[in-house]
């Protein structure tokens, strides 16, 4: 038997065995009961530091909208 047959047989079998329980884990460690609260502070990472709400003709409004709204009052 070869090197080659013999790695191939390996990872075909002992390797793949592996990778599934290594997914298992890791499906495991993402939804753990105590993770909750964890995942909910990375989701809002980006509204951590927000004192105030954004100014209304800076959000979402571009060159035309500003003049739309010039133009009515």
């Amino acid at each position: 038997m070869d090197l080659y047959t013999l790695l191939r047989e390996f990872a075909d079998s002992w390797v793949l065995l592996a990778l599934v329980l290594f997914f298992i884990g890791v499906v495991f460690w993402a939804w753990r009961p105590g993770s909750r609260k964890m995942h909910e502070d990375s989701a809002n990472i980006p509204f951590r530091h927000d004192d105030k709400p954004a100014a209304a003709d800076s959000v979402g409004s571009s060159n035309g909208d500003s003049k739309l709204k010039e133009a009515q009052k």
